[in-house]
């Protein structure tokens, strides 16, 4: 089905449909003519996205990037020191740190 139809039966306009695939948040399924197809397959994808938008009350913006984050490690990598630098997430316990704090406290207990 044409863009106008997909938009009618997911609730939402042909923009915010463009707008989604200007995202990436649409498999890339053209057909040769260039013209947008919809299929049962891209529908449910559209379905699952706006789901997750409105369960975790993100933007079809914010949704894309997190989906950029699990696709590329880079941005991931980034993602993750500036969450270690503002503590949003705790950093991994290594071996060695442990291994450290443990003969700490035993150096601390022999005062």
């Amino acid at each position: 089905m044409r863009i106008t139809e997909a938009a009618r039966r997911l609730g939402m306009s042909p923009r915010m449909l463009r707008y989604r695939e200007a995202l990436g948040l649409l498999p890339p399924v053209r057909n040769q003519g260039a013209h947008r197809r919809f299929g049962p397959e891209e529908l449910a994808a559209v379905a699952q996205g706006t789901e997750l938008e409105k369960r975790f009350d993100i933007s079809p913006a914010e949704l894309a990037f997190g989906l950029r984050v699990l696709s590329e490690p880079a941005v991931a990598q980034a993602v993750r020191e500036l969450g270690l630098r503002i503590g949003r997430i705790q950093a991994p316990r290594r071996a060695l740190d442990f291994e450290k704090e443990k003969a700490l406290r035993l150096l601390q207990g022999r005062r």
